[in-house]
């Protein structure tokens, strides 16, 4: 069972982070928890001027635009504001998930150029890189959702690579496809090496008994791993494709109408590699439904 008793989600006055504060009210609702709505007031020194001057007026000012931002929140969703102060907003983000042991961070994107940007250095590529809460990112695509009413996650997709951090991520989307009633399916994507794909003849191997030999032994895996439970309260299918994982997982998203893919990642750190291509990257950019990447410990 998922518990989730604490949701932060930090705006920016954007139409996107609007986006996500739907969803994080949503989510909020289904589980009953308090959300914590956060600004970051970011207050750098240069060389030609000192740090602005941030009173009590200014506060107030801000707390005024953040609860006419939150306006359709319904009145049953506890809900706190928050301003921080800093040089830096990623830190700040990151300094207030750990203060308030928040249970999930959601946050919005800004579609493929702005993610080209994210990824180059942004507030939001350096807050998922080093939060360690299951983070819901939610791009421009994403379907809307009605802030009064609880969300429903129907159709979900957990892609898994037989890794620890794939099969946490398994667990926590086989809980909420059971909280739901969902259809979760369970997808894995053989890559196999790029000689073994385009040129079979070079190394003389059976190039198609390989290939059905990987999908074997998967589907088997895949089907070892689903609990006899989970089947009783909701319905689990598994799929074995080839191809490259990000546009498999994106494409099995499209056509399953996902509206959700849960995801794992390695602790800490670990998201340094999305910087480089890494499959969690590109699902991220490409989805037109949200992603929660759930942590590795």
């Amino acid at each position: 069972m998922i518990a989730l008793r604490h949701i932060l989600c930090p705006i920016d006055f954007s139409d996107i982070s609007q986006h996500a504060l739907a969803h994080a009210v949503a989510i909020a609702r289904w589980y009953e928890a308090r959300l914590t709505v956060l600004y970051v007031f970011v207050n750098v020194p240069t060389m030609e001027a000192p740090p602005l001057v941030f009173d009590d007026a200014d506060r107030e000012r801000l707390l005024t635009q953040m609860r006419h931002f939150a306006a359709a929140v319904p009145s049953t969703v506890p809900i706190e504001f928050r301003i921080q102060e800093g040089g830096f907003a990623h830190d700040e983000i990151v300094a207030q998930i750990d203060a308030m042991h928040a249970d999930m961070l959601v946050l919005g994107t800004h579609g493929r150029s702005g993610f080209q940007r994210l990824f180059l250095g942004s507030v939001s590529e350096k807050v998922i890189r080093k939060v360690t809460c299951p983070t819901l990112i939610v791009p421009p695509r994403a379907s809307d959702v009605a802030m009064d009413m609880p969300v429903q996650f129907h159709r979900i997709l957990c892609p898994i690579d037989f890794s620890d951090s794939s099969l946490d991520a398994l667990e926590y989307a086989i809980n909420l496809a059971e909280e739901s009633d969902a259809r979760l399916t369970v997808l894995h994507v053989v890559e196999l090496p790029h000689v073994l794909s385009d040129e079979p003849a070079v190394i003389n191997v059976d190039v198609s008994r390989i290939h059905e030999e990987a999908a074997t032994r998967a589907r088997q895996k895949l089907h070892d791993l689903i609990p006899a439970q989970a089947r009783t309260y909701c319905t689990v299918d598994t799929a074995v494709v080839e191809g490259r994982a990000y546009r498999e997982i994106v494409r099995q998203a499209a056509e399953g109408q996902s509206d959700l893919i849960v995801m794992g990642v390695h602790g800490r750190g670990a998201l340094d590699l999305l910087v480089f291509g890494s499959t969690t990257h590109h699902v991220i950019r490409a989805s037109a439904c949200p992603v929660l990447i759930v942590r590795q410990g």
